[in-house]
């Protein structure tokens, strides 16, 4: 039985999530440019991207792509810190229907927590059931290997952006964030720098 709580979250939010993917459709079917669209997204916005949430895009339905997309095709996917909150298979499912809708040349950037940060505290904030936030939700902890594996299972290419290598050094390549944009990165998050060397593992699929 669902709580008064839910109850009135349903009432309020569900009219609003409607309404917002009507307006997103009408966004993307009149669009004369590239297609941007940043992948659960909650309050983020950038200039130039189209915000969803799993209410206008379920990364796992095509159905739900055909939906919102019509015949227009994806130039760009980002993903920052969602995929480690699906299982391995779903994110093989996610990665093939984003290719589905995408340009050849198109790319999708994830970033995620990453699974060779040599620093233990890390490993434990961000494992599946870790103390961090949202880590309660978190199905699997990637690493580059892993992270490269769906991506050209999905037949992507790959581009190692930041990432942790099992010797546990960092390694990093200049990427533009006009490409997608990532807070949790070693440029965009000031906790690098700090004890704890917060930072991501983030990567590009490009579909050939």
């Amino acid at each position: 039985m669902k709580s008064l709580r839910q109850v009135v979250r349903s009432i309020v939010f569900k009219p609003k999530n409607i309404l917002d993917t009507i307006r997103l459709k009408s966004r993307i079917k009149n669009s004369t440019g590239k297609i941007q669209i940043i992948i659960g997204s909650e309050k983020t916005a950038y200039a130039n991207w189209l915000p969803t949430n799993i209410e206008s895009l379920n990364l796992l339905e095509i159905s739900s792509f055909e939906n919102l997309l019509g015949d227009k095709k994806v130039s760009r996917f980002l993903a920052e810190h969602v995929f480690e909150h699906i299982t391995y298979a779903d994110a093989l499912i996610a990665l093939k229907n984003c290719s589905r809708f995408m340009e050849k040349g198109g790319t999708v950037r994830i970033a995620v927590p990453d699974g060779f940060h040599p620093n233990p505290d890390y490993i434990e904030m961000v494992k599946p059931g870790g103390f961090g936030e949202g880590a309660h939700d978190h199905k699997l902890l990637y690493d580059y290997k892993k992270l490269g594996k769906v991506f050209e299972e999905a037949g992507f290419k790959v581009n190692l952006l930041e990432y942790y290598d099992e010797q546990g050094s960092f390694h990093f390549n200049e990427w533009n964030s006009e490409d997608g944009h990532v807070i949790r990165s070693k440029r965009y998050d000031k906790r690098f720098n700090e004890p704890l060397g917060y930072s991501s593992l983030i990567v590009d699929g490009i579909k050939d």
